[in-house]
């Protein structure tokens, strides 16, 4: 975005950070010191009567002993949203319990069968949803005709129509937990920055949900990471030590790609509540039990994923590829096809639906690319399906089986419309060229104040014009990988740097001058700090 080339460490923060559109002083100190007294309700614009008239409501269902549930989700986010609110009410000495719907027995969010299924087992006066219940009119009107009051708290996007509820609180700012989180504390009539347990739940749910690492976020993320690294909760340390994490060490990709799946992995194959116990439990020896029974379905999950993948991706080169992937098999999990759908994206660059074939109802998950709305595309077609919900870039539905067809007919012709030609162009966005004496440990020292790194905050991309190929080594299983050393004539020195995947293109050769697209890494190996470039692209000059 910016092609001017950068000599200097400050030059270099402030250019990253315009980049970011953190252009005013203001923002700047906001951003590079984000304080959790800034968090308020109002500042995520949840309305203040609805959330005036939920706490009023909980208030009472407290002192009246009344039956209160949690209404939770199968997936990181929910988990760690009912925990923090089960947690609160139920040290306050409320008549609480929490909830999780099975993925296979209820499906997604509140419904029908869910509350059948609650009243079954128990009286119920109030329940309070988390991250779910903002398209949920139907449960909605069943719980007010059984006399349940139904407080909702929710950050998915919502219909034009809203849900009948005692009482809403949305916004789509924060991630499920983090609404809960907000909630919990006008609850316990505490500040934001007074010290909890619950902050490291939402800093796992948020990297977890993938919702934007900016503004309100930032600043809860920024703020979880520390204490997750010093959390006490049994079930989070038994965990940790079954993957090899070490408190100290946790960042936004121990969470993504170690600690988020096996909490998911509950919900996708079994039944989340095993998640939800993990995280409440205060028994070490419970913990270490559930810790193993996450780590073994996450492992059946990795399995399915794998073979699943492949009969999609011969799905896949069997039809004619037009601008959207839609496939449907009854050999997938119901669990795992948002995994699929993503895996299809990152291959194809497409919007991908993929479909768990039922005998009466289907459920399909979607993945979007930038530009391209994916929830709205599928409102489209509401008319056909049962229910549909998510996210701009995300999202799923239930349609009926026998739909299928014209369901397939009306989306690839609506997304001859929709979708625009640039949305297809895979854009490697580089924030800047970098100078040859400026990849040092001090640069990564002042790029690390811009971090965590995520979603609407990525790991800063440079360029760096005629570097020399010194040394190159094919890594990994059949050498997929490169491993490229460079000369760095200016500084005399010479600098690691790993290309995943750059294995395929070998034409590069010792001597060469290449230019480069990387971001700058630290690869910690026996104790020892090393600075190394995490390539992206190559170009020979």
């Amino acid at each position: 975005e910016n092609t001017k080339k950068i000599t200097s460490e400050k030059e270099l923060v402030n250019a990253l950070l315009k980049n970011r559109e953190v252009v005013t002083k203001k923002e700047i100190q906001a951003f590079l010191n984000p304080k959790l007294s800034t968090i308020s309700p109002a500042l995520v614009k949840i309305n203040q009567v609805n959330l005036k008239k939920a706490l009023l409501r909980i208030n009472k269902a407290m002192v009246n002993k009344e039956h209160i549930v949690i209404f939770g989700d199968y997936d990181v986010d929910g988990v760690c949203a009912s925990a923090i609110l089960w947690e609160t009410l139920n040290n306050l000495k409320a008549n609480v319990l929490p909830f999780i719907p099975s993925r296979f027995e209820e499906g997604y969010g509140l419904s029908t069968a869910g509350i059948d299924n609650l009243l079954k087992k128990q009286k119920v006066d109030l329940i309070i949803t988390v991250d779910n219940g903002i398209v949920a009119w139907d449960a909605v009107e069943y719980a007010n005709k059984k006399g349940i009051d139904i407080i909702i708290t929710d950050h998915h996007v919502p219909s034009k129509k809203l849900p009948n509820a005692f009482s809403i609180i949305h916004t789509t700012l924060l991630c499920g937990a983090g609404v809960a989180y907000l909630l919990s504390k006008e609850i316990k009539k505490e500040k934001i920055e007074k010290e909890d347990t619950h902050l490291e739940l939402v800093t796992l749910a948020t990297i977890a949900d993938l919702v934007p690492l900016k503004e309100a976020n930032r600043v809860l993320v920024f703020n979880g990471l520390e204490r997750l690294n010093k959390t006490k909760r049994p079930g989070l340390l038994a965990l940790f030590r079954k993957t090899g994490i070490r408190l100290g060490e946790i960042g936004v990709y121990e969470i993504g790609h170690i600690i988020s799946p096996r909490l998911n992995a509950m919900g996708r194959l079994e039944n989340a509540m095993e998640s939800l116990r993990l995280i409440c439990t205060t028994d070490e020896k419970r913990a270490l039990h559930l810790a193993t029974v996450l780590a073994n379905t996450n492992l059946e999950r990795q399995q399915l994923t794998v073979s699943s993948l492949e009969h999609a991706k011969k799905q896949v080169l069997k039809k004619e590829l037009k601008n959207l992937i839609f496939i449907a098999d009854k050999s997938y999990k119901e669990g795992i096809v948002g995994l699929i759908a993503g895996r299809l994206v990152e291959e194809y660059y497409l919007p991908t639906i993929v479909i768990s074939k039922g005998q009466r109802y289907s459920k399909a998950s979607a993945r979007s690319i930038k530009g391209f709305n994916i929830v709205e595309f599928l409102r489209e077609a509401g008319e056909l399906l049962v229910d549909v919900g998510g996210h701009p870039m995300a999202a799923g539905f239930t349609v009926e089986t026998k739909n299928l067809e014209a369901l397939e007919k009306k989306l690839f012709k609506s997304v001859e419309k929709l979708l625009k030609k640039e949305f297809l162009q895979r854009v490697l966005r580089i924030d800047l060229e970098l100078s040859q004496n400026l990849i040092t440990t001090a640069a990564y020292s002042h790029i690390q104040q811009l971090a965590p790194f995520g979603m609407a905050n990525p790991e800063p991309t440079f360029l760096t014009k005629n570097l020399i190929v010194e040394h190159l080594k094919l890594v990994g299983n059949d050498g997929k990988h490169l491993k490229i050393r460079f000369k760095i004539e200016d500084l005399r020195l010479t600098i690691e740097g790993i290309y995943f995947g750059g294995g395929k293109d070998n034409s590069f050769k010792i001597g060469d001058s290449v230019d480069a697209i990387y971001s700058l890494d630290e690869n910690i190996w026996n104790g020892n700090k090393l600075l190394q470039l995490k390539i992206k692209d190559l170009r020979k000059n």
